[in-house]
């Protein structure tokens, strides 16, 4: 089977877009990440997560694998609060929101609400502290605190 190149160049996995600094991410509620009575499973609000940072990171010309195998560093999540508000269910459409709301040297916290419709379903406040090979804190690069820095409003700066 052959794939017709001009198919495959007018179809490419969802990106999210900025939107006055905050960052919105669509995503559908599948048969996979239900449990046995046909709500999300707890984890998967997670995963939902952390596609949107990922996609918010490269949103921002973030080359976080780049990074990665130059030895310069990784983003790993130190600390995550999380509140469960509503169950969303198969089929849901759903739009997560993330909005960097503090900047460190070697951190970031941004905080991320998945919505239905208009309605908040969960709320949630990650903190992801960039590490160095051997797994000790660094300093982000300052390309990347620029960029955090220009998708915060003036009340969550640092």
């Amino acid at each position: 089977m052959r794939i017709d190149v001009a198919i495959s160049d007018q179809i490419s996995p969802h990106d999210g877009r900025f939107i006055d600094g905050k960052h919105y991410f669509a995503c559908r509620v599948y048969f996979e990440d239900t449990d046995f009575s046909g709500i999300v499973y707890h984890a998967n609000y997670l995963r939902y997560m952390e596609r949107a940072r990922s996609d918010m990171l490269r949103g921002l010309g973030m080359d976080q694998n780049k990074a990665f195998e130059s030895g310069e560093g990784v983003y790993a999540v130190v600390d995550l609060t999380m509140k469960y508000l509503a169950p969303a269910k198969l089929d849901d459409d759903l739009l997560v929101v993330s909005t960097v709301e503090t900047l460190r040297g070697a951190s970031v916290i941004i905080d991320q609400s998945i919505f239905r419709g208009e309605h908040p379903i969960t709320q949630a406040s990650v903190q992801a502290a960039f590490l160095a090979p051997a797994g000790r804190p660094r300093r982000q690069p300052k390309a990347w605190t620029k960029a955090f820095a220009s998708v915060m409003t003036d009340g969550n700066r640092n």
